[in-house]
């Protein structure tokens, strides 16, 4: 039964991993989720801080007996890791690629770290958590929406008190900013972007515009 046996390594790396896996879900589900409500990008952080922690904490371990590869194969892995920085730049907006870089970082801290006795270990996890929580407790940002807006004759600037009360009366929202885009006089339609207090799925739906749409305007 000896395969049965857990090494003092695999304890150590299941500490450490327990560690990583608790600061990403924090930090992932109580300050990125609440606010973005992205179940795929939720998705993405969670699997690939797990992913990236395995990756290096074996590539130590594993090739520790190769001596002079080793060196040479973390520095592939780690350039590999990085390389994930470029996952979907096309589409991923700044806020999702700086938690991908957060979370790529605390993995690699994570298991690299096995001569760091767990308790400095702990506070370097916290220290880079509560960073997180005061970019996003003091440089938060209102969610926005953009709409089709049908009364014209409240986009001007001193009417802008009527505009923002209508807005709230049709959206069940505290508007706190309307910026005003392009106007087509002839539908009598004006596209407003709207920034509201609490979260994003706090608007309807409906009050999302398709690409298409948007392009017709």
């Amino acid at each position: 039964m000896e395969f049965l046996m857990l090494s003092n390594d695999f304890l150590m790396m299941f500490v450490r991993l327990l560690i990583n896996v608790v600061v990403t879900w924090l930090i992932i589900d109580r300050l990125y989720y609440r606010k973005s409500r992205r179940r795929d990008f939720y998705f993405t952080f969670m699997l690939i801080s797990i992913a990236i922690f395995f990756i290096v904490f074996f590539m130590i371990f594993v090739l520790e007996d190769l001596k002079g590869k080793t060196s040479m194969g973390v520095g592939i892995g780690l350039f590999g890791i990085f390389s994930i920085m470029r996952y979907r730049t096309d589409t991923m907006p700044v806020r999702e690629m700086t938690y991908l870089f957060v979370i790529i970082a605390l993995s690699l801290v994570n298991a690299v770290s096995v001569n760091v006795p767990l308790f400095e270990l702990i506070l370097t996890n916290a220290i880079i958590s509560v960073a997180v929580w005061l970019c996003e407790m003091h440089l938060k940002s209102h969610p926005s929406r953009m709409i089709q807006y049908d009364r014209i004759d409240l986009i001007t600037p001193e009417r802008r008190p009527e505009l923002i009360a209508d807005l709230e009366k049709r959206l069940g929202v505290k508007v706190v900013k309307v910026d005003i885009g392009s106007i087509d006089f002839l539908r009598d339609m004006a596209m407003i972007r709207v920034s509201f207090e609490g979260e994003q799925p706090a608007m309807s739906d409906a009050l999302k515009l398709t690409k298409d749409q948007l392009k017709e305007f």
